[in-house]
């Protein structure tokens, strides 16, 4: 049994680690509202590195990069700034081209609708 012990205390002390750096369930329903509300904007384009593409491509490609984020991403917040906010490769901000034409930083946007977050929600 005492050899037991420490090989217990490691599991424990991991279980302790990982729950700690995971994203809580409120956190990741933000994050994926944020996310949703790119994919369902109609007749909108996301601009990336001078590219337009449409609401359901930007959505797929803001899935990836929260993906391949991995630990760094635990609120909103980061989510917006390591995902949502500028190219990882060229450094130039993300734009959001309404259908009405209107353009506006996907940061301010995610910014605006997190503040949302809680009326939205049923």
């Amino acid at each position: 049994m005492k050899k037991n012990i420490p090989i217990l205390l490691m599991v424990l002390v991991s279980l302790v680690v990982v729950s700690a750096y995971a994203q809580d369930s409120r956190e990741a329903a933000k994050i994926q509202y944020l996310i949703s509300s790119v994919e369902t904007l109609e007749g909108a384009k996301f601009i990336r590195n001078g590219s337009e593409y449409d609401a359901r491509s930007a959505a797929d490609h803001l899935r990836l990069k929260l993906k391949n984020a991995g630990e760094r991403v635990r609120t909103a917040e980061d989510f917006i700034k390591y995902c949502g906010s500028k190219s990882s490769l060229t450094g130039e901000p993300y734009l959001i081209r309404f259908a009405d034409g209107t353009t506006v930083k996907a940061e301010v946007f995610f910014g605006k609708k997190l503040l949302t977050f809680a009326k939205d929600r049923p």
